[in-house]
């Protein structure tokens, strides 16, 4: 019997993820990422739970993605006057192990290019449900069938677009964006690493507004509300543009970390996304990480893209060639993991609409009590649901 041939969109986080399962375990996978290579750098990520951990270790990657942990990093919330206003505790925004995304990427990729083929530079434009399997036409390449098309393509997910329906019907936001830039700017003045080597960034905001600058999870981080999109998503210029207008007549350090924008040659934009999907997967088609389940700044993303790949391969292994039961099952499995990211926006913590929920916010960070419980209720989301044993190779 021939092994079920699968195609993953995205080479990010769970594509490569859902390839190492799925190409150890009898799969024919091929994984088509339109970007020229893996995507080095970008933000931080972070795992957090006994269920994160215990994922990673049946993955046969934690020793890696430890070796390439950045440190625990505290905001340090100010105001124009470098003054302190709040502290928010590395272990609230990094979790238990943070990495790179890029990092973590390249880790998953090396651990599944032996199990799947890997084609960069290139993209489905359409698909077509076949009597067994799906016919996928690429940007520059002859079509092709498969028996299962995976969407592993991020919250623009094509997949998702071509298979479930357009993007302004699955994806939700509340006007909030983010941009991440490279490069370096002066904080002159104020401590950046404690004396137990902790690392520290320095956050300031005005209402609908956030900058982020310093420690590892982004060099710049930016955060803001705007009324429309205003800018082309495949235009960077277009999109440091809209940043700047957003940002224009904002003080402390904000000029000097735009200027440093202009030129970062690591620069990324893009909404504060949720998806609302009822389900997904759809005969021949299922969504994994952010294409399905996404959540933008939202802290649980990179954790439920490895469940979601474990999760879907697991099913599929253990339903032998019935893939329209291990969809079912996956989709069932999933529902509950996934609340986090049906529900809440970062935006609003990040880039308060008012000076009152500014002060609002830093307070929960400067009262024991109210910490202690986010803490308690980010960590019980993280490990609510314990995965199954599938018995993967």
């Amino acid at each position: 019997m021939a092994a079920p041939k699968v195609l993953i969109s995205g080479a990010s986080i769970a594509g490569p993820a859902l390839a190492r399962w799925l190409g150890r375990n009898g799969f024919d996978v091929t994984v088509v990422e339109k970007s020229d290579g893996i995507r080095p750098g970008g933000q931080a990520v972070d795992f957090k739970g006994r269920t994160h951990r215990e994922l990673l270790t049946r993955m046969g990657v934690l020793d890696d993605v430890r070796a390439h942990q950045t440190d625990k990093t505290d905001w340090r919330m100010v105001d124009a006057h470098d003054e302190v206003q709040a502290v928010v505790p590395g272990e609230f925004i990094g979790g238990d192990i943070e990495i790179l995304r890029g990092d973590l990427a390249g880790i998953l990729h090396r651990h599944s290019a032996l199990d799947a083929q890997y084609i960069f530079g290139e993209e489905i434009v359409a698909m077509k449900e076949a009597a067994a399997g799906v016919d996928v036409a690429f940007a520059g390449r002859d079509s092709e069938r498969f028996d299962l098309v995976i969407g592993a393509d991020g919250v623009h997910s094509a997949v998702r677009r071509l298979g479930f329906g357009p993007e302004e019907e699955c994806v939700e936001s509340r006007g909030y964006y983010y941009a991440v830039a490279g490069g370096q700017v002066s904080l002159d003045g104020l401590e950046t690493r404690l004396a137990d080597g902790r690392a520290v960034a320095y956050g300031y905001n005005t209402p609908n507004r956030l900058v982020l600058l310093g420690g590892q999870k982004a060099p710049a981080l930016f955060v803001f509300h705007a009324e429309r999109p205003d800018y082309d998503r495949r235009d960077v210029g277009s999109q440091r543009a809209f940043l700047e207008t957003a940002f224009a007549d904002t003080g402390w350090r904000a000029p000097a970390a735009l200027e440093a924008a202009r030129t970062a040659s690591d620069f990324y934009l893009d909404v504060l996304a949720r998806t609302r999907m009822s389900t997904f997967t759809r005969r021949c088609l299922a969504l994994v990480g952010d294409s399905g389940y996404a959540n933008t700044l939202g802290g649980f993303g990179t954790g439920l893209a490895l469940i979601g790949a474990y999760v879907l391969a697991g099913e599929l292994v253990r339903a032998r060639g019935d893939h329209l039961a291990a969809l079912a099952a996956y989709d069932r499995r999933m529902r509950k993991p996934t609340k986090i990211a049906r529900t809440g926006n970062a935006g609003p913590f990040l880039a308060p609409r008012s000076n009152r929920r500014i002060r609002m916010r830093n307070w929960t960070f400067a009262n024991p009590v109210s910490y202690r419980s986010m803490l308690w209720m980010t960590d019980a989301f993280a490990t609510d649901d314990r995965i199954p044993d599938y018995r993967l190779v």
